[in-house]
């Protein structure tokens, strides 16, 4: 079956990061934040961080947002819902600092420009444990624009994470395309890779590679930008 649809990671793929260095900003924004408000920062980092991991955990039956944010007031009581606006000042005010930590690369803008030109339909699949704004912006700091994507995961319009396969046929299933219609690229062994399992053609970018279990990445085509565009060339010859 011929390929019709790229999708893209952002983080560490067309927004290159180191991903402890860019964790670490943010958790210092956002505790600094929200500190004046009565959040202890240490118990706020420990409460986003466990609420991510119920988000990485959701089975589709609720938005990962609403996921979040009962387990949020699980541990900060239904109040705390009120101050989810704190939170969007956040990300459209010191969260854009956090851009200084994280790299940029024109061939991000590049290879969505020949992929565009070739006829294909292009979907970011960013693990959508953040809010549309942050997404958003993490786009724009790649220098591309979120018009560029015929969608992008949120933690608003998606009830799954990556790794389970679910999240990337709930993206072929938004789409209308079947999985073997599809390229994922992405620089995460472990959380982009999964792809391959559903029959997707998969590109590990290694840029900015995460391979947290030693995996053989042999076994993948895989190199930097300049090899991800000629597999491109050859995929849409």
């Amino acid at each position: 079956m011929n390929i019709t649809t790229v999708l893209f990671d952002l983080d560490g793929t067309l927004l290159p990061m180191d991903f402890d260095t860019f964790v670490g900003a943010y958790f210092k924004g956002i505790a600094a934040k929200l500190a004046p408000y009565g959040y202890e920062p240490k118990k706020l980092i420990q409460t986003i961080w466990q609420g991510t991991e119920v988000m990485i955990k959701n089975n589709g039956e609720k938005t990962n947002e609403e996921a979040f944010w009962e387990f949020f007031c699980s541990v900060y009581g239904q109040e705390a819902r009120k101050d989810e606006p704190k939170f969007e000042e956040f990300y459209k005010t010191e969260f854009q600092n956090v851009k200084s930590v994280c790299g940029f690369d024109e061939n991000a803008k590049k290879v969505i420009r020949l992929l565009k030109e070739k006829g294909a339909r292009v979907a970011l699949a960013t693990n959508p444990i953040f809010p549309s704004i942050a997404t958003e912006s993490r786009i724009r700091w790649a220098g591309l624009e979120p018009e560029d994507f015929e969608i992008y995961t949120t933690y608003e319009n998606i009830g799954y994470s990556n790794p389970n396969p679910e999240y990337y046929l709930e993206i072929t299933r938004k789409l209308g395309v079947k999985p073997e219609e599809c390229l994922m690229v992405g620089n995460d062994v472990a959380d982009d890779m999964v792809a391959a399992l559903l029959g997707m053609k998969v590109f590990l970018l290694t840029d900015n590679l995460i391979n947290k279990t030693g995996t053989d990445i042999s076994i993948y085509p895989n190199g930097n930008f300049d090899k991800l565009i000629e597999y491109i060339d050859n995929l849409f010859i």
